[in-house]
């Protein structure tokens, strides 16, 4: 059986890391011991998997560490990353005594067509894992792999599992976030949370998620105020989940006055140090308002060709009032607090509200199908950004699957 993998070049080898190829490889014949084979049916990309690729090489997100480059003519795992993507499959083979051909599952993937895995020994009715020990402990969660006959959150409609795809990841580091937010208080009580790149998924979830908790405390103090570009102002606005909706190149005009009076929180979802000076230097300027602190939540901002290996590290600057969240180190915590039970109940009420709600949002679903389309379609990305509506289902097999469409959510 031939394989299909799509992979960039690293930066640090000094070739262009925008450009995908598709590389041809063969899968085994023979499986070593306690290992899986998957056939990889589709996966989600989003801004997350931009960012993914973008800190493929740095030092503490370590994303091109999670699954290796394969080795064909021009394309080694020195010279090239494998972008992760969240997508389903199924076992097709398996030498795992615990874990059999034909189960369902859902997990962090390669953009391939066949994918091979070992399993580790903490196999259970709900996932098992991949061992990775060059990896930290909290990557854990990444290593899951869920099987979706005792997921309570599965839904085998095709449409529930594009959702799934495209929301799990983001929505579970909103809602993380949030609750990080909400275990301190929102940092002693800060009213006011601006929130940047709101447009994206990552942002409009974390600003549903407080508006959520607004409503469960009673609570009309609390507002939220996103920042966006003019290009995708209308669309943040038209998702009523923010209070105000504001333009980058407007807003240090637009905030003021009684609207900036109050404690501020200032989620960074851009990466962008140009834009965070701005802010800081316009709450400085503020004489009734107070930065508490910046929370660097992602980099929709960046792409694998704008930002060097290592410059994550460097985001932080001087300012001792930035703070990085890092769902997999939060969660970490929690599971010391709450029991196992306790998490999954808040997450399935969590993500059955979300499932009931996003279908307002205005968000179309583009699946497409094929190396070459996706390949096309990863090259426009490229050059023209992800629109906010857009939602992306890929699949390195044919149409002839029936996944390419445009669908609306």
């Amino acid at each position: 059986m031939e394989n299909l993998i799509l992979c960039h070049p690293r930066a640090s080898s000094g070739q262009d890391p925008s450009q995908a190829i598709i590389v041809k490889c063969e899968v085994p014949q023979t499986i070593p011991n306690d290992h899986v084979l998957l056939e990889v049916d589709r996966f989600g990309f989003s801004a997350n998997n931009v960012t993914y690729q973008a800190l493929g090489e740095d030092s503490h997100f370590m994303y091109f560490e999670f699954h290796h480059a394969p080795e064909a003519e021009g394309v080694s795992s020195k010279t090239h990353g494998v972008t992760p993507v969240w997508g389903f499959g199924t076992i097709i083979r398996s030498t795992h005594p615990k874990v059999y051909p034909g189960e369902r599952v859902y997990g962090y993937f390669v953009p391939a067509r066949y994918l091979l895995l070992q399993v580790s020994p903490d196999v259970n009715k709900y996932a098992f894992f991949v061992p990775r020990p060059h990896l930290p402990p909290d990557r854990r969660p990444y290593n899951q792999i869920t099987r979706c006959a005792e997921d309570p959150l599965y839904d085998p409609s095709p449409t529930m599992e594009d959702l799934t795809m495209l929301y799990r990841p983001l929505f579970w580091t909103s809602f993380w976030c949030e609750d990080w937010l909400n275990s301190s208080n929102y940092k002693g009580g800060s009213t006011r949370i601006l929130i940047s790149s709101a447009s994206s998924k990552t942002a409009f979830c974390l600003a549903y998620l407080i508006r959520r908790r607004n409503s469960l405390q009673g609570s009309s103090t609390r507002r939220v105020i996103g920042l966006t570009s003019t290009k995708n102002l209308a669309f943040t606005k038209r998702l009523a989940l923010y209070d105000d909706v504001f333009d980058y190149e407007s807003f240090n005009t637009s905030l003021i006055g009684n609207l900036a009076r109050g404690h501020w929180i200032y989620v960074d979802v851009t990466g962008n140090d140009a834009l965070n000076a701005r802010v800081r230097d316009h709450f400085c300027a503020c004489g009734d308002s107070e930065l508490v602190t910046c929370i660097a939540l992602g980099l929709t901002n960046v792409s694998a060709s704008t930002i060097k290996p290592s410059s994550a590290e460097a985001l932080q600057g001087d300012d001792p009032k930035l703070e990085f969240f890092f769902m997999p180190e939060w969660l970490a915590i929690r599971k010391q607090q709450l029991s196992v039970s306790a998490i999954t109940q808040m997450q399935k009420e969590a993500w059955t509200r979300l499932m009931s709600d996003c279908g307002t949002w205005g968000v179309s679903l583009r699946r497409v199908c094929g190396p070459d389309q996706v390949k096309d379609a990863y090259e426009e990305i490229v050059r023209r950004g992800l629109a906010p509506e857009d939602a992306f289902v890929w699949s390195l097999w044919g149409e002839t699957r029936e996944y390419g469409s445009r669908v609306k959510l």
